[in-house]
Order: structure tokens, then sequence, then C-alpha cells
């Protein structure tokens, strides 16, 4: 059984002291895939040297999170353009609109998801969407950027079923992750009437741990949790759940 955790950010200060460790424990439990985002320059050379120790594992996505779009956004941009001329990624990401700290860069994260949308396509790459507290902004700059070489993922779904059928429509899979265990989530009381070609599965580790973990510290090893869920969700074995997700990922990422 093969488990793709479409969204993991292992360079992260919370894994610090047992960084290895940790992905190896997820890659012995079956998850081999780690797609790893982006947030702004200052993890770069994080991210290339992971890619170094787990070279068959782990896949870079270039992009500036929409909680880093500040003052300086314009150089961060201008990194973004200069890393994705040199190497290969596997999507813009994350990009998107994050309303839920802090309302004063609105137009500059605006600017920026679309600047980076239109990178994508340059690329030929896919996106790979943050959203908090922002689902009309983000479908305004999706509705404007539309076309056929407009895919990717709406990372940490969170939306309602009228939002995942506008996200879909657009093109996009919806990363399924810890929420979907939640007695809150709200998500898992639609997610059966969403065809599975259209979900692939992420942990946002380290944050969003799935039950029994929440509240703590989320590992790419969590992600059976969530495989697990949707299991429960569509009725099907989990290794049917981890087949058609990640083989949806490889749809996304070209790999």
């Amino acid at each position: 059984m093969i488990l793709t955790d479409t969204h993991t950010h292992l360079y992260s200060e919370e894994f610090e002291n047992d960084r290895s460790e940790m992905i190896q424990h997820a890659i012995d439990a079956g998850v081999s895939r780690f797609f790893v985002p982006s947030i702004d320059s200052g993890y770069t050379q994080k991210m290339y040297n992971l890619e170094a120790q787990f070279p068959q594992n782990i896949f870079l996505m270039m992009g500036l999170h929409p909680t880093y779009v500040k003052e300086n956004y314009l150089e961060e941009l201008a990194h973004v353009e200069t890393e994705l001329t040199k190497r290969k990624f596997y999507a813009v990401g994350e990009i998107g609109i994050d309303l839920f700290w802090d309302k004063t860069f609105l137009k500059q994260q605006q600017h920026a998801f679309q600047h980076q949308i239109q990178l994508a396509k340059k690329y030929k790459l896919a996106i790979n969407i943050h959203c908090r507290d922002a689902f009309d902004e983000v479908f305004e700059v999706l509705d404007s950027e539309r076309a056929a070489d407009l895919f990717g993922i709406f990372h940490c779904f969170t939306g309602d079923f009228g939002q995942a059928k506008r996200a879909i429509d657009l093109n996009m899979k919806l990363g399924i992750g810890g929420v979907a265990t939640f007695k809150n989530g709200k998500i898992d009381q639609f997610l059966h009437e969403i065809d599975l070609k259209h979900i692939v599965l992420e942990t946002d580790s380290p944050y969003l741990a799935p039950v029994p973990f929440r509240g703590k510290r989320n590992e790419s090893s969590y992600i059976k949790l969530v495989a697990e869920k949707l299991s429960e969700i569509y009725q099907l074995p989990i290794e049917e759940i981890a087949r058609i997700t990640t083989e949806n990922s490889k749809s996304i990422f070209g790999i």
C-alpha cells in the first residue's frame, strides 16, 4: 500500500530534534511520497537539504505563502521566479489568501496569488491553494484565471458542499487531512457525495493532527488515520483509498 502526503512541512522547526526518524517512520508505515510546499525564501535551503537526504521520497513546490506576504513581497515573488527557472518543481505553492490573522496586506495577497497562478501556467505546473477565511476572495482570483491549464489542489479544504463543487469545477482536487476526523470538522458530512477521483490526502504536518492526536504535533505517518476515515466514509478498503488518492496525486503533480 502506497500512501501519498500531498502537503507536509517537513522542514518545520517542530521536527528539529527528530526529523529524519519521523520521516523514516512514515516511510516504514507506507507513506513513500511527500510533497513539500514552500513558505518563503527563508526555507528554500532547508527544502533542498531535505530533498538531498530523501531523494526518492521528497518532491518540492515553490511559492510564497499568503501569511508571508509583507512589505517585501515583490522581492519574495522575484525569489520564486528565480528558483522556478533553475530546477524542477512539482507545483507552485502554497499560494492563496489568508484573512484569519491579518487583512492589512489583502491587496498584496491578491496580487501575489494571481501572479503565482500565472507562473504556474507558464511552467505548466499545478497550484497548491491556501485559503483561510477567504473563500470569496480566492474564488474571485481563480475565476479570473479560469482556463484549461489552471489545475491543482485546494489544500486543507474546509468549505461546504457548494464550495467543494466550485473548486472541482475549477480543476482542483480537494486536499483532505486531519479535519475530516474532527467531530466539528463538517466536511465528513458531505464527502461521500464527492467522487473519490477528486480527493487527495494530506497531513499539513506539523499542524492539524487527526484524532486521536488532535492538538499535538502532526506527522506524515498519521495520514493513515485520514485514509482510515475516508475508508469509513466511502465504504471502501483502505488499500483502495490509498491507491485512488495516490493516482489522483500523480495526475496533479505528474509523478
